[in-house]
């Protein structure tokens, strides 16, 4: 691939001319993103660079994140560099080519799309399994269990929403949670 190719697939992919920042830098600004392609190692590598979110909101799921990395990636992969968690391609400029660029700028949009849900709802299946295994334990039905959250949300333990449209909303996603990881989820022997 060459710098001109970079900027012809660009170009088209985007629908938008890319700004090209020096020979070695290309910025493709859309309302939904921002991409950043760029040549080092004195023009040997492409990297390609999205911001998915800022390294505050994804802090608490940085090993779901890592996970991700060895496990669910394909070509890119995730990095934190200046407070941001970036999705990042980076291959050999001469034997990458432009199905492999635009697969990977594929790949880092989804990314950027799904910004740290995936994760979030990781941790959160995580935690509903070990609250299940906790009651099982206990001998609790799930009746039972949801009775105990209902109480925790009215008591203001699990937050201060009782009167809000939000912990309504909370407690039906812990009853559908509860109701779809019960029957698979039992207590260690």
């Amino acid at each position: 691939m060459t710098p001109q190719d970079i900027t012809n697939t660009l170009q088209a992919r985007f629908n938008v001319a890319c700004d090209i920042q020096q020979p070695d830098t290309w910025q493709v600004d859309t309302p939904e993103q921002r991409l950043i392609v760029l040549l080092t190692n004195q023009q040997t590598w492409v990297r390609i660079l999205i911001p998915i979110a800022s390294l505050a909101e994804a802090q608490p799921f940085l090993a779901q994140i890592l996970t991700a990395n060895f496990e669910d990636t394909q070509m890119a992969h995730y990095a934190t560099y200046e407070n941001t968690l970036w999705g990042i391609f980076q291959h050999n400029l001469a034997t990458v080519d432009v199905s492999d660029f635009l697969a990977a700028i594929e790949q880092l949009l989804k990314m950027k799309q799904a910004g740290v849900t995936p994760f979030f709802n990781s941790l959160t299946e995580s935690r509903v399994r070990q609250l299940i295994q906790v009651a099982k334990l206990q001998g609790q039905s799930l009746e039972a269990t949801m009775q105990t959250i209902s109480r925790f949300y009215a008591e203001g333990i699990m937050g201060d929403m009782q009167d809000s449209q939000y912990g309504e909303r909370a407690l039906i996603a812990w009853k559908q949670q509860l109701e779809r990881l019960w029957p698979d989820v039992n207590p260690p022997e």
